[in-house]
């Protein structure tokens, strides 16, 4: 009986959340990045454990808004983008589980989601620009979108990523950051991906 780490809002990691609800028999439980998955793992009957609470993961299973042929990912369609990186990088295997059309050769036709302090919004806005993204502050009913941290999110659009680890790495290093939705430094271990002739497993 081990703890699994399960994360993300997606549409995609909702599946894999209510397939787990099944077997919560066979886990001890499972640490959430976000408080609608916390929500919705506790529904499903299975105990989730604050990551303070817990010394190893063995794997991390989410989804992707893209995914490369290296393993590379951009995250943060949904806001938890954050708290995703932070288990991310305690875990021992990340398994991505995404549909056939989030696989690419370069990433950045989906916006990029970076969250800052709001303080920092528009100095970090300016920043982007040099680096040649075109970023959007994101809205919900008018007003600034909240993550679970109380940051805000610019999704960052006109971007072709063909070196996710350097621009990754640039995006962090700017002050107001919290962080960035590439994960490349540490990217996907396993990609399952979900395609009209069944199941195509990547190994990276």
């Amino acid at each position: 009986r081990r703890v699994l780490f399960r994360s993300g809002t997606g549409s995609t990691a909702n599946f894999f959340i209510d397939a787990l609800g099944e077997i919560r028999h066979r886990i001890k439980g499972a640490v959430a990045s976000s408080e609608s998955t916390a929500a919705r793992l506790a529904a499903r009957g299975i105990t989730v454990f604050d990551l303070n609470q817990i010394d190893q993961i063995p794997v991390y299973v989410d989804g992707a808004d893209e995914i490369d042929h290296s393993g590379a990912m951009i995250k943060g369609s949904g806001g938890a983008l954050t708290r995703e990186k932070i288990v991310a990088s305690v875990a021992e295997k990340f398994i991505c589980i995404a549909d056939q059309s989030k696989l690419v050769d370069v990433l950045g036709k989906y916006p990029l989601p970076v969250e800052v302090i709001p303080m920092a919004a528009a100095s970090v806005t300016r920043a982007l620009k040099q680096l040649g993204a075109d970023p959007v502050l994101r809205l919900r009913d008018g007003s600034p979108y909240r993550t679970d941290n109380h940051g805000y999110i610019l999704d960052l659009g006109g971007l072709h990523i063909n070196d996710p680890k350097t621009l990754e790495q640039q995006i962090n290093q700017l002050a107001g950051v919290v962080s960035v939705g590439l994960f490349a430094l540490k990217g996907a271990s396993v990609c399952l991906l979900g395609t009209e002739q069944g199941v195509r497993h990547i190994q990276y």
